[in-house]
């Protein structure tokens, strides 16, 4: 086949990929009309897609997994992904030229060099992993694994072309799906929880406003736990994330994740690995709470794309500083003042400052 027509059917493939994606109207919807599409032309046993917050790319709700095995398992992964020395983590892939890339491909056939394929995926019987980050710029909107298990053939160089070009017009709908449609007043959450793990990442206490929390958060993979309930993979994985941190193995964005409940709040999920006695690593505490005013505006900034000046401006606008004040903070004239706020408003479908406050700072319903 010629490269102009290896091009044309790839081009052909991502339309039909994405008509299938584009009466999606939640996040879950959307990968599963992604999936059923995408397996036509490019066949996988298995799959994971799972939602990331765009600051810190650490998985939230919703998760899809399919025919993989439980949520134990499931944990396994995420905990080899971000202990273990592996090729292809997805830290290094949101930042690649392309943001797609085979296990095999990247091995030079010898995907046990990497500790995930050597400890879970060959002994699942997994013999290849294609796996991508959806991305807008340089913010991951969403993580995505393919598996061929029982001999099937590797990933070759044009099914990774397609999931790459796939990355950014899916990521760019599942922004969208991200905003805000419909604003709540004041709720009654409870005061924040704390759950504490044990340095191998047993989790040890809870206090009840953390249940009452966990209670409050959508379906998906999860791990039983002594504690008397099962605590969440988005959950598990905010911990593993402050102990890789505590071992130096990352520091970008922290451990630090959003989620939406599943009457819509947004919770804020934070951890980090306390010291012990001479030093050595001591537990890891984790602290789960209503998502404060300004964290839910950031967040909702970048569902709606807006810029980093803009959201500058945006948030001078919440602090109720007139236009000239504005440009005189940032040291630009009032004329381009006025400039970033008219994008502000069209991004936003906002009409006035008013309007726009409310939309970044009030809480929100929509489903994930």
């Amino acid at each position: 086949m010629s490269d102009a027509r290896r091009r044309a059917e790839v081009l052909s493939h991502h339309a039909k990929v994405l008509s299938g994606a584009e009466g999606a109207t939640d996040t879950r919807e959307l990968f599963s009309r992604t999936s059923a599409r995408l397996r036509r032309f490019m066949p996988f046993d298995s799959a994971v897609w799972a939602a990331t917050d765009p600051e810190t790319g650490l998985i939230t709700a919703p998760m899809l997994v399919e025919n993989l095995g439980s949520g134990e398992r499931c944990a396994d992964y995420w905990e080899s992904e971000l202990l273990e020395e592996n090729v292809l983590p997805f830290r290094d892939l949101a930042r690649a030229t392309v943001p797609a890339a085979g296990l095999r491909a990247a091995t030079g056939d010898l995907p046990a060099r990497s500790a995930r394929f050597g400890r879970l995926l060959g002994s699942q019987g997994v013999d290849d992993e294609l796996r991508a980050v959806l991305r807008v710029g340089d913010r991951p909107w969403a993580v995505v694994s393919l598996f061929r298990m029982g001999g099937g053939a590797p990933f070759g160089p044009a099914e990774t072309t397609l999931l790459a070009g796939l990355s950014t017009p899916l990521a760019l709908r599942l922004r969208r799906l991200a905003r805000p449609s419909v604003s709540a007043g004041p709720t009654d959450a409870p005061a924040p929880g704390l759950v504490l793990f044990d340095p191998s990442g047993e989790p040890t206490s809870i206090n009840e406003e953390a249940r009452q929390h966990l209670s409050r958060l959508p379906e998906g993979p999860s791990i039983p736990s002594r504690l008397g309930l099962r605590l969440p993979i988005w959950v598990v994985t905010t911990a593993l994330q402050a102990r890789a941190i505590a071992r130096g193995r990352d520091r970008a964005g922290g451990a630090r994740m959003r989620i939406r409940t599943v009457d819509g709040r947004w919770l804020t999920c934070h951890a980090s690995c306390l010291s012990g006695p001479a030093g050595q690593p001591g537990p890891v505490a984790l602290v789960i709470e209503p998502a404060a005013a300004a964290d839910r505006a950031v967040l909702i900034a970048e569902a709606y794309g807006l810029t980093p000046r803009e959201l500058e401006i945006t948030q001078l606008i919440t602090r109720g500083l007139p236009t000239a004040e504005i440009a005189a903070t940032l040291f630009i004239s009032p004329h381009t003042v006025r400039g970033h706020v008219k994008a502000v408003f069209a991004k936003t479908e906002a009409s006035s400052r008013g309007e726009l406050v409310a939309r970044l700072f009030a809480e929100h319903y929509r489903p994930v």
